[in-house]
């Protein structure tokens, strides 16, 4: 028995390769195809990129012609360079540089020489390209933007890289993929598939017609158009409003989670990234360190949620138990915690519930909040634990899967996170306090803060985030029409919603009212602390901003980030006043609300340290940061009043 398994083994291994072999000379044509590749002529016909509609119709993204000059160098013979640089209006250094590049590509493969000519240049240079051997133009499409907007939406294409080509065989040299937005995530269903014919060439090079009458060839088949989830008119609106200004808006639409508006700022116009200046425009917004244009603050700028948080808080509160709607707490200006540490409070003193704690935005109220929830439990790293469920369950500290390449986590501390920052244990509820009022260690995204918002306008659940409302002949992905549930009990949201919405009757933003609309939303700001050669500075604050709207049957839920905006309602707040107003009425009634908006400026302040000053002016800045500080809580205080005038007068 022994004796016959290695002679057993051994025939049938002689088997399977002789099958082998004879399926791969005999019955396969491929190897016989790539080895009679220097006798056979691959042209490839390139399909038309799938065009770009709004949620309304409107085309936003369609395609140009543009023309690649392609080499093959082992097939120059003698040409005069010199016309052909004159042709193409290129020195002659470049030339050389480009024909360099292809020989170390391949000497027998084609690759780009020269990419992206226009109508004009392709003219000029097709008449005479038979007097050029080694040299062919193919035609491509590049894009054509219908509107100066949408820039991190879109995305761009670009050539690929070595890289690119060498994980992915279906790319050559000198093709075109999407880099960044939509582009790059639905890159496979926008570039459609490319055509291939292969032509045989006699020992003359001469073309003798189709390789094997064309049984290789295929078609080319266009990409397929893609719906987007975007109001262009409420995407440019945005862009307008946050012109000279840094930040991001994300407005959701409630009951589908399909994105509405997603701003950057700074942004640019998509189409200096289009044609033979790509590589310098994109160089030159690439190295922009200050405003960073392709940063998209939307989706990666984490910041402090600010005063916004506390619906969180006040949320888990009440599941918790740990306390109802009338439980009060007193306000004395502030709330004091441990070892003569103290919160100032801009909500005013007296007693609060749950309802005024909301819209005068009291940090003594939900201080007290979050230590009932972190003191629930005997381990305060249990109750953290809990605590941190409950916010993730809204999609924060998590990144959300939508269906954008681009994106932060953001930040929901869990005991893990204490344990690294306290090895030695000992912390307990009144050292994360500032958690309640979303200053600690909780950091957040624009995106999901909208989303946040949107959760609470639909009392307990929301959809993915997504930016793509529908493919032609496709369904989109599953997981954006899949409900996400809220560990909060739909009960507990009418109290909270009634607060948010009595920020714009009696509160923070009671100047920010839209006649005809009844928005809730929330006012915040968040502390900005940085270095400034070698000093530890307090920047103007980041103004926030959270929305919904209608208050019954929300159809828009919003967030704005306004990097050193100051106070929450004097700045982001009229912004997403207006968006909403824009995209529900779709005009504005507030005219003086809206060239304020569209007229401030926020560039004397990001410029403030752009050139290193000397100490004394080091000084005298921060001195003037202390002024417009004060200045700030000014005018945060006239607002208050104000507000507890109409408090009184309504009572």
């Amino acid at each position: 028995m022994r004796k016959s398994v290695l002679p057993t083994i051994i025939i049938i291994t002689t088997v399977i390769i002789v099958l082998r072999l004879f399926y791969l000379q005999v019955i396969d044509d491929t190897l016989r195809l790539k080895s009679e590749n220097n006798a056979i002529k691959i042209i490839y016909d390139y399909p038309e990129r799938g065009y770009i509609y709004d949620r309304n119709g409107k085309l936003l993204v369609a395609n140009q012609p543009s023309y690649d000059i392609m080499v093959i160098p082992r097939e120059i013979k003698k040409i005069d360079t010199l016309e052909f640089c004159k042709l193409l209006k290129i020195p002659k250094e470049l030339f050389d540089k480009q024909l360099k590049r292809a020989i170390n590509y391949s000497p027998r493969l084609p690759s780009v020489f020269l990419s992206q000519l226009n109508k004009m240049e392709y003219a000029a240079l097709q008449e005479k390209m038979r007097k050029f051997s080694g040299f062919e133009i193919v035609k491509r499409n590049l894009r054509d933007y219908q509107v100066h907007v949408g820039a991190n939406i879109f995305g761009s294409i670009a050539q690929v890289n070595q890289k690119i080509i060498d994980a992915n065989e279906y790319y050559k040299s000198g093709d075109l993929i999407g880099k960044q937005g939509v582009e790059e995530s639905y890159e496979e269903i926008l570039r459609g598939i490319k055509g291939v014919k292969y032509r045989q060439k006699n020992k003359y090079n001469k073309d003798i017609g189709a390789y094997k009458q064309g049984e290789f060839d295929t078609i080319s088949k266009n990409g397929e158009d893609i719906t987007l989830t975007i109001d262009a008119t409420l995407q440019k609106y945005g862009e307008e409003l946050m012109i000279n200004k840094r930040g991001g808006i994300v407005a959701i639409e409630p009951k589908s989670g399909e994105i509405l508006a997603l701003v950057t700022a700074p942004s640019y116009d998509p189409a200096i990234l289009v044609g033979r200046q790509r590589s310098r425009n994109y160089t030159n917004l690439y190295n922009d360190s200050l405003s960073k244009p392709l940063y998209d603050r939307g989706l990666l700028a984490e910041y402090p949620p600010g005063s916004p948080f506390k619906i969180i808080t006040g949320l888990v509160g009440l599941q918790e138990k740990v306390i109802d709607e009338q439980t009060t707490f007193f306000c004395f200006h502030g709330f004091s915690y441990g070892r003569g540490r103290f919160m100032k409070c801009h909500g005013g003193s007296g007693p609060h519930q749950l309802n005024n704690g909301l819209y005068r935005s009291c940090n003594a109220y939900f201080g007290n909040v979050y230590l009932k929830t972190i003191s629930k439990y005997k381990d305060p790293g249990a109750s953290v634990d809990i605590w941190a469920k409950h916010v993730k369950s809204f999609g924060l500290g998590n990144f959300m899967g939508y269906d954008l390449p681009t994106g932060r986590k953001g930040k929901a501390p869990t005991s893990k996170t204490y344990k690294k920052m306290y090895p030695n244990g000992g912390w307990t509820a009144t050292a994360i306090v500032s958690n309640s009022i979303g200053q600690g260690e909780v950091l957040t995204t624009p995106i999901q803060l909208a989303n946040m918002m949107a959760a609470v306008a639909n009392q307990g659940y929301y959809y993915t985030p997504h930016i793509v409302k529908k493919i032609k002949g496709r369904k989109i992905d599953k997981k954006f029409t899949t409900k996400h549930q809220t560990t909060i009990d739909r009960r507990h949201y009418k109290p909270v919603i009634q607060g948010l919405f009595d920020v714009y009757n009696k509160g923070t933003a009671y100047h920010l009212k839209v006649e005809g609309i009844d928005i809730c939303g929330k006012t915040g700001t968040a502390e900005n602390y940085t270095r400034v050669y070698g000093k530890r500075v307090k920047l103007k604050d980041h103004s926030i901003f959270v929305a919904f709207a209608p208050k019954d049957n929300p159809k828009i839920a919003l967030a704005v980030f306004v990097e050193n905006g100051g106070y929450g309602a004097t700045i982001a707040g009229p912004i997403a006043s207006l968006m909403i107003e824009k995209y529900l009425k779709g005009k504005i009634t507030r005219k003086d609300l809206e060239t304020r908006t569209l007229e401030r400026t926020l560039m004397a302040e990001y410029n403030r340290f752009v050139k290193k000053p000397n100490d004394s002016t080091l000084l005298k800045e921060i001195k003037i940061l202390e002024v417009e500080k004060a200045k700030e809580e000014k005018i945060e205080k006239t607002i208050k009043q104000s507000i507890d005038t109409v408090k009184t007068t309504t009572n």
